[in-house]
């Protein structure tokens, strides 16, 4: 039988499928109790939810699975059958380097050297040549990567917490602060000025001037601006009892001084190991200069400084060595004279800012009775004008304190002062 017209209407164009067509499909395959199945599950998540909810831990935020999962004994044991790695070895080469059969030569101290490969919780990433690295005591392979060597000493050597003091506490020293921002704070925040001109920023600055007239003071609001590593050097611990560690310590500083992505080293008082080579005879010296030596070669010898600033503070600069001194390694030298009658003004302003002085105490005429003093003089004056206060059982600080100080300290302490015999190096 042929069939009619009509059927082969319907189908080739089907009729389409209305709602209780399709609530029947979904229904294919299902058993009885499906549905009710699925909801229970959702329940179950919900539920589980909110208790990790309750309890406080997310896998995203630990890494860890829930504590009901947790299989404490097991681990216990698994650390426990861990071979301590006991052995520090250095990777001095690498053979191979990108390829699956890469192999690494490592020098164990006083042992042997060995060719070894990787262990199984290292990538080959993770090795460099000239590393330490730390090796299991059986077959010699790498199994962790250490961070260099550097002596605690030079470690706490590191500024932690920043200074209290910024560029407002320091009077009288305009010139020297621009100075030393431009060395410091200008290469750090806008590099591409010196990149379009084509120049290397200045790398080293020398601070001198006689005591007391605020180098370490500058130093230290330096510290305060800047979000580089800070480093603080006095010159007499790099002068060590025995041959070679001096030098190996001022190694280790810049070591680490690199590792950090913009680091300012400070050495105070540099004279005590940058003072100019001679030969005394008895060779006392030689340790001293041999630091000196090596401070030369970090600032500018054959391996780059890097993004390191140094800064340098001495009232001495006539006993620093030239090789110390010459542009490249220090390359702006920054006097720090007595401060002028604004200056000193200005000064006698920062340190009694935080006193109960009386109101009108003239403190250009305070600065205009103490010629050639330095900054240190005058926080000498403000401090004996509140013992005079003190011991009148006063609350506030008078004018007549002021003079009384200006007498004791300027005029009283003038044998005493060192700034007529430091001028005559400066």
């Amino acid at each position: 039988m042929t069939p009619e017209p009509e059927d082969e209407i319907n189908e080739k164009n089907p009729r389409p499928l209305d709602e209780d067509d399709i609530a029947l499909l979904k229904t294919y395959g299902l058993g009885p109790y499906s549905t009710s199945i699925k909801k229970a599950e959702k329940e179950i998540k919900e539920l589980a939810k909110k208790v990790n909810d309750l309890c406080g831990i997310k896998e995203s935020d630990t890494g860890l699975a829930a504590p009901s999962q947790w299989d404490l004994v097991s681990d216990k044991q698994m650390m426990q059958e861990e071979q301590p790695l006991q052995v520090v070895a250095r990777c001095t080469k690498i053979i191979n380097p990108n390829t699956e059969d890469a192999k690494y030569v490592i020098n164990v101290k006083q042992i042997a050297k060995f060719v070894v490969g990787l262990g199984d919780k290292v990538s080959p990433t993770d090795i460099e040549e000239g590393m330490r690295v730390g090796v299991d005591r059986n077959k010699y392979q790498i199994q962790i990567p250490l961070p260099p060597k550097i002596d605690p000493s030079v470690t706490m050597m590191t500024v932690e917490e920043k200074p209290d003091v910024t560029y407002n506490d320091v009077g009288g020293c305009k010139e020297q602060i621009e100075k030393m921002r431009e060395v410091v704070e200008l290469p750090m925040l806008h590099p591409e000025k010196f990149v379009k001109l084509g120049i290397d920023p200045p790398k080293g600055v020398l601070c001198y001037g006689p005591p007391g007239t605020g180098k370490t003071l500058l130093a230290r609001a330096v510290a305060n601006r800047t979000d580089a590593c800070f480093i603080r050097v006095i010159g007499s611990e790099l002068v060590q009892k025995y041959v070679g560690e001096g030098a190996r310590m001022v190694r280790e500083l810049f070591q680490m001084a690199r590792s950090k992505k913009a680091c300012i080293v400070f050495f105070d008082e540099v004279d005590a190991i940058g003072g100019a080579r001679f030969d005394d005879g008895v060779g006392g010296d030689n340790e001293v200069q041999r630091t000196m030596l090596e401070i030369v070669n970090q600032l500018d010898g054959f391996d780059a400084r890097g993004n390191i600033k140094v800064l340098m503070a001495t009232n001495r600069p006539d006993t620093l060595d030239p090789a110390l001194l010459r542009p490249g390694r220090l390359d702006r030298k920054v006097e720090f004279g007595l401060p002028d009658l604004e200056g000193r003004t200005q000064i006698f302003k920062i340190h009694t800012r935080t006193m109960n002085c009386e109101r009108d105490i003239r403190f250009e005429l305070l600065a205009r009775l103490c010629p050639n003093s330095t900054g240190a003089d005058i926080r000498s004056v403000c401090t004996e004008a509140g013992m005079y206060a003190i011991r009148a059982r006063r609350k506030t600080v008078t004018e007549k304190d002021f003079l009384d100080a200006v007498n004791k300290v300027i005029k009283g302490y003038q044998k005493f002062s060192a700034t007529p015999k430091y001028m005559v190096y400066n």
